[in-house]
């Protein structure tokens, strides 16, 4: 199936996640400007982000259910007043523990609802399972093009207004999640003629329990883990380690806006690689070519070429995990409850996200040095590449019917 054949839905989904996914990526060159606003050290804000991660994932399960339940529609318009809610308290806030509610609640809310798991079920229902994870990956690719479009766009605001101004302009951009959501047809509606046929046979208990005993289905969370500390570690945190070598904010900026445009690439190569190859494999290719590059990083002196390089290369294979991931939950437990099952992989993507923008704070306030954490990142990227080797990427045999009628 050529992209262009693709069903609305998933171009809406698309133009969702460019606005969501673009925002969130942003965040890190705020942490200097709202750390010397509230004269609180970089583990502040590292753990405001870091929370909001952790409850990105949180809710995700429960927001995938209802979106499994209810349609995608409802839940995105939803996710969207919250999240520009949250960046609207986060621009007025007078004391820094407000931001915990505002940019760390709020905003983790609304992520986990105008998000990769929520749109991803959307699309899951509309494209057949051969295209899976073509259409996964060009989706993916969509919050890398908001990455790539939307940071410089936060640097430019950053240098001509404030901070405040500039998450306030944010909180509108939501409005625009909101007008695409409108045009989403409802779950109901998705699973209409020209839909693939969904087994409807199975229960939500039944399922969660056939992915719970599957061994290969906690394999895929580890992977998930290791790839939500690498994310939110280099996304935080890239800017001040650059600002600490003496480059110029906008190398920062640049160096994440590669990591965004490589990753519109990357994203739609490794989806398009799970469909022809063993998903596993691909997997472990992945995380290899990101222990490469950021050994090569830390190893070579932190000049503007190398930190604009590494943003390219490590952007590459950043969220090429995403259509292979969820392609591979897909594929081994069916599109019925991938919201739900997808939600629960992105909960443990996302305490790695927790952890890694957190202890990457941690660490730097108590080493004054990120080389740790640095090489820490390194070692798990290894491990990660083994973890899919084991994997039992077959459908799991089910019975023609689970329980009575």
């Amino acid at each position: 199936m050529s992209i262009f054949r693709f069903p609305l839905l998933v171009w809406l989904g698309i133009g969702i996640l460019i606005f969501s996914l673009g925002i969130r990526q942003s965040f890190g060159i705020f942490m200097m400007p709202i750390s010397d606003t509230f004269g609180t050290g970089r583990e502040f804000f590292s753990f405001a982000i870091a929370l909001q991660n952790l409850l990105f994932g949180f809710f995700q399960p429960f927001i995938g259910m209802a979106s499994d339940r209810f349609g995608s529609k409802k839940i995105i318009i939803g996710g969207a007043i919250a999240y520009g809610l949250g960046l609207y308290l986060t621009s007025i806030a007078t004391h820094p523990s407000m931001l915990y509610l505002s940019i760390g609640a709020l905003v983790g809310l609304g992520l986990s609802a105008t998000s990769y798991v929520i749109i991803l079920g959307a699309i899951a229902r509309v494209v057949p399972a051969e295209h899976t994870a073509k259409a996964f990956g060009l989706t993916t690719s969509a919050g890398s093009f908001g990455m790539f479009a939307v940071i410089p766009g936060a640097q430019a605001l950053l240098n001509q207004f404030n901070w405040q101004t500039a998450m306030q302009i944010f909180a509108l951009l939501c409005c625009v999640m909101i007008a695409f959501a409108t045009f989403m047809k409802t779950a109901k509606q998705d699973s209409a003629k020209d839909a693939p046929v969904v087994d409807d046979s199975q229960t939500l208990k039944e399922a969660l329990k056939e992915a719970f005993t599957n061994k290969s289905y906690w394999l895929i969370h580890m992977g998930f883990f290791v790839c939500g500390f690498h994310v939110m570690f280099i996304a935080t945190h890239l800017p001040s380690y650059l600002a600490d070598k003496g480059l110029p904010a906008q190398t920062a900026a640049m160096a994440l806006a590669y990591v965004g445009i490589f990753n519109i690439f990357g994203s739609y190569f490794w989806g398009i690689m799970g469909d022809r190859f063993d998903k596993r494999y691909v997997m472990t290719a992945l995380y290899l070519v990101r222990t490469l590059v950021i050994g090569a990083f830390v190893t070579l002196p932190v000049t503007v070429d190398t930190a604009v390089i590494f943003g390219g290369a490590i952007g590459f294979c950043w969220l090429g995990t995403v259509p292979l991931t969820s392609g591979l939950v897909r594929q081994i437990f069916g599109a019925r409850y991938l919201s739900t099952l997808y939600g629960l992989v992105f909960f443990s993507h996302q305490v790695g996200s927790f952890l890694g923008a957190w202890v990457g704070g941690r660490i730097y306030d108590y080493y004054h040095s990120y080389t740790p954490i640095w090489w820490l990142t390194v070692v798990m990227a290894f491990i990660a590449a083994l973890i899919h080797l084991p994997i039992n990427d077959k459908p799991v045999p089910r019975l023609t019917a689970h329980h009575a009628s």
